[in-house]
């Protein structure tokens, strides 16, 4: 079955979610339980840590499941 990534954003960042691609590593969770976390929905709460902090974290995702990117103004 084909999902369709899960897409989180705040004024800074986009993130997405693709639960086909997780291997429930946890470490998201684990490592930033306030932005990533496992029993309230939505699960991802990019109020919960600095853009900066949340940045770094995603890109410690081993499946790449979690991926990012910048939003940007349109001038």
């Amino acid at each position: 079955m084909k999902t369709t990534p899960n897409v989180f954003s705040n004024n800074d960042i986009t993130v997405t979610y693709n639960p086909c691609e997780c291997i429930n590593a946890e470490r998201c969770a684990k490592e930033l339980s306030n932005v990533f976390r496992q029993t309230v929905i939505p699960w991802i709460d990019l109020e919960g840590a600095s853009t900066k902090k949340i940045i770094a974290q995603v890109k410690k995702c081993p499946s790449g499941a979690l991926q990012f990117h910048v939003n940007k103004e349109v001038a």
